[in-house]
């Protein structure tokens, strides 16, 4: 009498945490990887591009913070030899470049006609 029996209460499709859950982790990881991940790994594809097509006469930038021109880049290495002035030679790792800038082309005499 003062004993009822139990029926059992049917789930509630909220009440599975991972399901509520499963929506906004997956969009946090779409959001994660369009905003960072694959910007990123396009910059790192751009900078080895770069690196692999320096060539004597270009201007250089290292992490060290050096500007100097590109005096002899050996084939099957991965270091180059940069002049940093006229009696300063180094040798410097391609992977340490910063910046590879081309080799400015002269100003060409520009003469104003009217």
């Amino acid at each position: 009498m003062f004993i009822s029996p139990a029926y059992a209460q049917s789930a509630s499709p909220m009440s599975d945490p991972l399901s509520g859950l499963l929506i906004p982790m997956l969009l946090m990881v779409l959001i994660f990887y369009f905003l960072v991940i694959r910007p990123q790994s396009q910059r790192q594809k751009q900078h080895r591009e770069m690196i692999e097509r320096v060539r004597r006469g270009d201007t250089v930038v290292t992490s060290g913070g050096f500007i100097g021109k590109v005096s002899r880049v050996p084939d099957n290495s991965d270091e180059i030899d940069v002049d940093l002035s006229d009696t300063l030679k180094v040798r410097v790792l391609k992977s340490t470049l910063l910046d590879v800038r081309s080799k400015g082309e002269p100003v060409k005499d520009q003469t104003v006609t009217k």
